[in-house]
């Protein structure tokens, strides 16, 4: 039986009125590759960045290889993320 790399189980977040996940549910096995498509504003974004710890959810837990790390913050969950727009500041340089 192949095991979940990452589960996310009842998930649900909310933005002020606006609910973007609800009761939301998500098994990623070993070695599988996923895509999420979407409307813009269905949650794709929302979800990536609740599984790599950069925003938390109202409800519901987020495991990895069935340890739940739901309150680890980003640097100390193995989720790697690269950004679709980098944001350098701009006052700093270098040689």
């Amino acid at each position: 039986m192949v095991e979940n790399i990452i589960e996310l189980r009842d998930i649900s977040k909310h933005y002020e009125e606006l609910t973007v996940l609800d009761n939301f549910n998500l098994d990623i096995k070993k070695n599988e590759f996923l895509t999420l498509l979407g409307p813009s504003g269905c949650g794709k974004t929302t979800t990536l960045k609740i599984i790599a710890g950069f925003e938390y959810a109202d409800d519901g837990k987020v495991l990895f290889e069935g340890k739940e790390i739901n309150n680890l913050p980003p640097y100390e969950r193995q989720v790697n993320t690269v950004f679709q727009k980098i944001c350098f500041i701009s006052t700093h340089g270098c040689l």
